[in-house]
């Protein structure tokens, strides 16, 4: 039986009383289309492959990426994967916290977050 993302990504367990998320796609009103244009960004690509291959925590607020970017700029990158499905979102005070949707990714487009974490990025900025 081939294993799923879940099982092949770290999973950190999920903390109680967790804030409902922001708004987002319901896993079968996910689209490709939608997930592929979020991802040809190369820093929103290098986002998601943090959040795959070295989250410490459920979720990461975006100082965690060490990103020099404005927070504006920060702003509308986690907004445009959020709204693809590729990550969801919770407000925690004035922090928004992400983490990458993989089980309802690796349900509806298998393999894609196998390929973002074979991707090698040449430069996050």
């Amino acid at each position: 039986m081939p294993s799923t993302a879940a099982h092949r990504f770290a999973a950190h367990p999920r903390p109680v009383d967790l804030p409902d998320p922001l708004p987002e796609p319901a896993p079968d009103d996910l689209r490709l289309e939608a997930a592929l244009g979020a991802l040809s960004e190369p820093l929103r690509l290098y986002i998601v492959r943090e959040l795959l291959l070295h989250s410490e925590e459920f979720d990461h607020p975006c100082g965690w990426f060490g990103i020099d970017r404005p927070k504006s700029s920060l702003t509308h990158h986690f907004k445009a994967l959020r709204e693809a499905g590729l990550i969801r979102q919770r407000q925690y005070g004035l922090e928004r916290r992400s983490h990458v949707r993989i089980e309802d990714l690796d349900t509806r487009f298998p393999g894609l977050l196998d390929l973002v974490a074979e991707w090698s990025p040449t430069t996050t900025g």
